[in-house]
């Protein structure tokens, strides 16, 4: 980017004000030592003068290039984006893109609460190649229910960069239990009883289908120490016996799928496997039915019934919207008394928020409302 003269000085620079005066301080320490003629004093101050004020340009561009915030970003994989540089703009949620774009999720949101379709809501955007982003309640409190099965998936990536055969072990289902049972949303396809499946399979299941009978044998084999080591790493609160039921944020939850994207927890490998597993995910309302056909969303949903207050659901849907270029991650947690409403508030607000990044970039048609 190109900076003029008077922005140097004028427009908060004070890197030229800087090197300009390095520039006067050479000239005078040269005239000085060596110059004994006026007009070779002149000439010197003059030529120091004016290395100081392009030096001083040359660094005032850098900064506002890194003001701006940037990301330098290694190719080559379908669901990684692995970062080797990054600068991020002190203050992202004042880009001046995203202020009207908050908005009108804020408009929507109300709309919905006004008519009780959703009793309370977090949200957290964020634009996966530079850094913008924004939250609405983005720090309030939900329970996770099976969005932490992809901290139990990462857990077992993990152990597997060092101990690769361990996702050819096999487990069996017994069947005694049938922890699928009371889901709204149940598999549409369940692990059988008496039969044996790899872990890698189990956890293909957990994620796909949001299986608990895997899930639940992932979580008997595993070492809790590595699963709780995850959850320290992240920052995530580990929950325990005396865990209140809501105890997670959408931007919380939302640094698994950062570290999954980034590659920068797991190997390039193991993250593209996890990521690859989360866009397989058969469940197509919410995020994905907010987005067109043929756009990749690697996800995790999650159901709760709340124990002090049967009445109240909460729905979850969190992931990756490949937008062509320009990737996002989008965390919706919400409460209400219909798991059929709060899906589509989810869908709603995921068809916003690709819309917006559409128009941003000139993209195809936008998504249009299915009534």
């Amino acid at each position: 980017m190109y900076v003029s003269i008077a922005e140097v000085f004028v427009q908060n620079k004070p890197a030229g004000w800087l090197h300009c005066l390095l520039g006067l301080f050479f000239a005078i320490f040269i005239r000085k030592r060596h110059m004994r003629s006026t007009r070779g004093a002149l000439i010197v101050f003059v030529a120091g003068l004016f290395l100081g004020l392009f030096i001083g340009i040359y660094q005032a561009s850098d900064m506002d290039r890194i003001a701006q915030g940037y990301a330098v970003r290694q190719r080559g994989t379908k669901f990684t984006n692995p970062l080797l540089e990054c600068e991020v703009a002190k203050d992202a949620l004042g880009d001046k893109e995203l202020r009207p774009f908050q908005r009108q999720v804020q408009d929507f949101i109300g709309k919905e609460m006004r008519a009780r379709r959703i009793e309370d809501i977090g949200v957290y955007f964020r634009d996966l190649n530079n850094g913008p982003s924004f939250g609405i309640n983005n720090d309030k409190k939900f329970s996770p229910a099976s969005l932490f099965k992809v901290p139990l998936m990462i857990a077992y990536f993990k152990l597997a960069e060092s101990d690769p055969k361990i996702l050819g072990k096999k487990l069996t289902y017994t069947g005694r239990s049938d922890d699928n049972a009371l889901e709204y949303y149940r598999p549409s396809q369940a692990i059988q009883p008496g039969k044996a499946y790899t872990i890698d399979e189990l956890i293909y299941r957990m994620i796909v289908y949001s299986d608990n009978n895997a899930k639940d044998i992932l979580l008997s084999e595993v070492d809790t120490h590595l699963l709780a080591q995850v959850h320290l790493d992240l920052g995530v609160e580990i929950p325990s016996g005396g865990t209140p039921e809501d105890f997670i944020s959408a931007q919380a939850y939302s640094s698994f799928f950062r570290v999954l994207f980034n590659a920068s927890y797991l190997s390039r490998e193991m993250s593209e496997k996890a990521l690859r597993y989360l866009s397989e995910a058969d469940f197509k309302l919410g995020l994905v039915a907010g987005a067109p056909p043929g756009i990749p969303v690697a996800h995790k949903f999650g159901e709760h019934r709340l124990k002090t207050n049967a009445a109240i659901k909460e729905l979850h849907d969190c992931g990756i919207v490949y937008y062509p270029a320009n990737p996002y991650l989008l965390c919706v947690m919400a409460k209400g008394r219909s798991f059929e409403d709060i899906g589509n508030v989810i869908r709603d607000i995921s068809r916003i928020v690709f819309n917006e990044i559409n128009v941003q970039h000139k993209g195809p048609a936008p998504v249009v409302a299915v009534k």
